[in-house]
């Protein structure tokens, strides 16, 4: 008789005597990290001597957790990108998407059209690209995380039930409409979907209740004036289930604050808002935050999601933004190819015809209010400029007018120069208020919007520019390398209930970035011509990050991606 014996593998891979920031907030030690079969197994200011199919020497070299960045649109990308760039560039290992109450996801049939053209409107990702990139085969909430289910991809990502497609596939046409209100009957609905949402998979329920969220018609989003009958409804579908939260898009202006927080403090759910600085009301943080600490103080759990830098636009070219896009000359020349088009552009007299006839109608008029906010990009742009460095004073140290001090800057670098917009969060021209929320006990970070904006923004870098410029930007406010660490690793990945990730310790499972913090820094962004349809958006890379590990598994380096998918859905707790 033969008797076969068969061996367990055990991958296994040992990080030695890097500086490790372990993500609990903790001071930096000197250690080593062992990892087994994608769990970590120890972490020890003493040497390692278990043997390791893979070792790497740390040293001089950040070890800290992968981050998880809890506000992203990727919803429709997911489907048809496995990198699911520009996140995975920056050292995230888990996405949260389904964020400000959009999504593609329930939908009847006949009925995509719909939230393409709202996904459009709201996160500006082009009707074509999502026509042709998301294959919508599934209808319910649970068909779609089953699809999200048999995907490999480099990192982990989790999904929000979007209250607008709940709302359109309850009402119908009429849910497309904010001012019209649900009968009782398609409130009963919309509690039976976020309740089958939830037990599928889903990690919360997130909603839009903002009037900068329009679609693409212009139209206010249909969530705005959700009613007390309706959030009563959805809410109440949540609270047997564990770790169910709330995330809010909002102006909070005449107590919608209240209004919200009052009804997830009745039926005990988490509550996660935005919270930034908006031009048009600057000190409206200020009394978010206030009531953010009065409601953490009636017993609920809430914080406020907030940013590392300003919110900014970036307008070039070759951008979906810029002064020129309604100038019959620039229209002309946008549609020549690449090369022709830029030849074009560097002659001096298309210059001048196309500054001259770009017509003075709404977006001209709107271009100049802008100026105030707008600077040259540079290649070593702090995102702290004075107001001495706009555009606009640009243009009177030079006695030009502004359009042609910004077309002269596009023009840079074989027209690939951009100009940036400090649109939310500069209000003063300095970044004090972001630095007074991410001191804040009751924030976490947010706001990067992976996979939204595609044609100006390109905020989901932030995490790897907060890094950049804690040296000289925020060392004199007290934040810390190891506090801003946790608060994008731990803080964000425990709200969403996501404990087994956010902190280097044993038994939680290794994501992990090695980062060379002296060479660590974004790129210049740039236009890349990669989405479906022949899509373009503006993307913004990395350098620093040595190599980003997913469950162990070695995702990215700084030689690129390594073909290597370990990412899965993540999905929330299930009813209790």
């Amino acid at each position: 008789m033969i008797i076969m014996k068969f061996r367990f593998f055990m991958s296994t891979l040992l990080i030695q005597g890097g500086t490790i920031i372990d993500g609990s907030g903790n001071e930096r030690f000197t250690g080593d990290l062992l990892v087994e079969n994608g769990i970590i197994k120890s972490v020890s200011k003493k040497k390692i001597t278990s043997h390791a199919n893979r070792k790497i020497n740390a040293d001089g070299l950040l070890v800290t957790p992968g981050w998880v960045d809890i506000h992203t649109h990727y919803d429709g990308q997911i489907t048809w990108d496995k990198y699911v760039t520009p996140s995975s560039w920056h050292g995230v290992s888990t996405v949260v998407m389904g964020n400000c109450g959009v999504g593609f996801a329930p939908v009847k049939k006949n009925n995509e059209n719909f939230l393409i053209k709202l996904m459009e409107g709201v996160e500006d990702i082009p009707e074509t690209v999502l026509a042709e990139g998301v294959d919508f085969n599934w209808e319910t909430f649970p068909e779609y995380i089953n699809h999200l289910n048999s995907l490999s991809r480099t990192l982990d990502f989790g999904v929000l039930v979007p209250h607008i497609p709940v709302r359109f596939f309850a009402m119908g046409v009429r849910g497309s409409d904010f001012n019209s209100q649900p009968t009782n009957d398609e409130i009963s609905l919309m509690k039976q979907i976020v309740s089958e949402s939830l037990a599928s998979g889903a990690l919360g329920f997130s909603t839009s209740r903002t009037k900068k969220h329009t679609t693409k018609d212009g139209n206010y989003v249909s969530s705005l004036n959700a009613g007390k009958e309706e959030l009563f409804g959805i809410f109440s579908a949540m609270k047997n289930y564990t770790n169910s939260l709330v995330e809010v898009n909002s102006d909070f202006a005449d107590s919608d604050f209240e209004f919200i927080a009052n009804i997830a403090l009745k039926y005990n759910l988490p509550l996660s808002v935005l919270l930034l600085q908006v031009h048009n009301a600057p000190k409206r943080w200020n009394e978010t935050l206030s009531k953010i600490k009065e409601f953490k103080a009636k017993g609920l759990s809430v914080n406020g999601q907030v940013g590392s830098r300003p919110i900014g636009m970036l307008m070039s070219f070759d951008g979906s933004i810029n002064p020129f896009i309604n100038s019959p000359t620039f229209k002309l020349i946008n549609e020549m190819p690449c090369k022709e088009k830029k030849e074009n552009l560097l002659i001096k007299d298309v210059k001048l015809k196309i500054i001259a006839d770009t017509p003075k109608d709404d977006h001209l008029d709107w271009i100049n209010s802008l100026f105030p906010r707008c600077f040259k990009f540079e290649d070593k742009f702090n995102y702290e400029p004075n107001e001495t460095q706009n555009i606009l004073s640009i243009s009177r140290q030079l006695n030009k007018p502004p359009l042609e001090v910004a077309y002269d800057w596009m023009l840079e670098k074989n027209c690939e120069r951009m100009i940036y917009h400090a649109f939310e969060n500069y209000n003063e021209y300095n970044l004090d208020v972001v630095r007074t929320l991410l001191a804040d006990e009751d924030t976490i970070c947010g706001l990067g919007d992976g996979g939204a904006h595609v044609g100006y923004l390109c905020d989901s870098s932030s995490v790897t520019s907060m890094l950049k410029y804690l040296k000289s930007d925020f060392s004199d406010q007290n934040l810390s390398i190891e506090y801003l660490i946790r608060k994008q690793t731990k803080e964000t990945a425990n709200f969403f209930g996501l404990n087994d990730r956010g902190v280097l310790l044993q038994g939680m499972k290794a994501d992990v970035n090695l980062i060379d913090f002296d060479n660590l820094d974004v790129t210049y962004p740039s236009i890349a011509h990669d989405l479906p349809a022949g899509g373009k958006r503006v993307v913004q890379k990395s350098k620093g990050y040595f190599k980003t590990f997913v469950s162990g598994s070695e995702v990215y380096n700084e030689f690129g991606f390594t073909e290597n998918f370990p990412g899965r859905l993540i999905k929330g707790n299930q009813k209790s």
